[in-house]
């Protein structure tokens, strides 16, 4: 008996029509996109009202597609490009410890900035007197992206955060990974978004014409996204691949084990392999510039971030070294830390020694006069916490190194051979989280 087709199955399927309907509009207009455009699945979702992504797939509720294709076409456009800027932009995975309905609102009036100033037939609308006298408070920045937006709002009271929730609502973000749920959402979803970042970079410099205002706001968007990545995942760059006692669960056949028992009693057949490989950090260096410009209470809560990061067990091997030097334009102190239960202890009695000016070469050669002197063995990476105005060494060391910043930088003036990282200072503030 043929199959009669529900009123359900019907808005399903005109659903996926008009997804694809709006990704070839985009298209037209956005051909730089096209790599974006397809890369969420789409998937009905009674439970919304209105598009949402968790970096994977796309979210919708059927019966609010249909309607608004019929009513408001164009704002179905923008929603969509509204919920892939999110993901071109890595808001989904930058939140921290950002006040997270701050940081919802921050987002979407960093994405609507930039399809308000991309001026495509598609998404074109015409700006409301509320969202013009925001756009010109921000103009005043250097930049404008989601961690800006947040600081020039987070001291808004509970109506001004109101009315720009309402003035910018477009999607939902009920599925972004929240901030102690990191590991919700595959690692492999953000990297491909990375990726897919990139390549809409190359894309729009590829295009062979210059640049309209909105393709250079996204692409520094972008730039800011990626130069704003999660710290966590920032770290991993240091770990290196070495072998630790630690039963390998893929090696090891429980069957051949336990017919050893059934056998022999007391003995079995078949040892369990007591290594295995893994990626995980054993000796580290953190510099911290001690330089009159230093804020002694966002170092301390620098370290305590990064402390509680690495003394998770999959961050670091068992045996492990770190130290915690200060330096200014000479070395002014070097402390050892071979237990990181002792952490906490050191950051409560951690004061700043200095005040001078900024020289980063002192301590890159006293890191390797230690080398040579056998005190460092391993070295798996030194980082540099610093405001970033001082004099860099012109030669490569043999450790990998990054500078940490937590203001803007001069990018000419920081080596080819340095990572480098521009954070957010409310990544490590103590301030109390408002929940709005």
């Amino acid at each position: 008996m043929e199959h009669i087709q529900t009123q359900s199955e019907w808005e399903r399927e005109m659903s996926v029509k008009i997804i694809r309907f709006i990704r070839s509009e985009l298209y037209l207009d956005l051909r730089y996109l096209d790599l974006a455009l397809s890369a969420l699945i789409p998937e009905s979702d009674s439970s919304l009202k209105t598009f949402a992504t968790d970096g994977i797939y796309l979210k919708y509720p059927d019966a609010h597609i249909l309607r608004l294709f019929k009513d408001n076409p164009r704002f179905l456009n923008r929603a969509f490009l509204h919920s892939l800027l999110h993901c071109i932009f890595s808001h989904l995975w930058l939140a921290g410890s950002h006040i997270p309905s701050v940081w919802n609102i921050s987002c979407d009036i960093a994405v609507e900035y930039v399809i308000d100033h991309m001026n495509c037939p598609s998404t074109s609308r015409i700006l409301t007197w509320s969202r013009q006298q925001i756009y010109h408070s921000l103009e005043k920045e250097p930049y404008i992206s989601a961690a800006v937006i947040y600081r020039a709002i987070a001291e808004f009271d509970e109506t001004q955060l109101l009315a720009l929730q309402t003035e910018f609502y477009t999607d939902d973000h009920c599925y972004w990974p929240m901030q102690n749920q990191q590991s919700a959402l595959p690692q492999n979803a953000k990297d491909q978004w990375d990726k897919i970042a990139r390549q809409t970079r190359m894309n729009q410099e590829l295009q062979g014409r210059e640049a309209t205002d909105g393709e250079q706001l996204l692409a520094a968007q972008i730039k800011a996204g990626r130069s704003r990545r999660s710290y966590r995942d920032f770290l991993k760059k240091f770990s290196i691949l070495r072998e630790e006692l630690h039963l390998d669960p893929d090696e090891f056949d429980i069957n051949f084990y336990t017919y050893g028992f059934r056998f022999y009693k007391n003995m079995p057949l078949i040892e369990p392999l007591e290594a295995r490989e893994v990626r995980k950090i054993q000796e580290f260096v953190i510099v911290i510039d001690t330089s009159g410009s230093t804020n002694g209470d966002l170092v301390k809560n620098f370290l305590r971030e990064t402390f509680e990061i690495l003394h998770q067990k999959e961050r670091f091997f068992t045996k492990c070294r770190v130290r915690i030097i200060q330096c200014d334009e000479h070395v002014r102190s070097d402390q050892l830390i071979e237990d990181l239960s002792r952490c906490d202890q050191l950051i409560e009695h951690f004061t700043l020694i200095g005040g001078g000016g900024t020289n980063f070469c002192p301590a890159f050669s006293y890191v390797n006069d230690l080398m040579q002197q056998g005190f460092i063995s391993h070295l798996d990476g030194l980082l540099y916490f610093t405001d970033g105005r001082g004099i860099y060494p012109q030669k490569k060391p043999p450790y990998q190194t990054a500078f940490l910043y937590l203001e803007d930088y001069d990018e000419f003036n920081v080596p080819s051979w340095a990572m480098r990282l521009r954070l957010e200072p409310e990544e490590f503030s103590t301030k109390n989280r408002r929940q709005l």
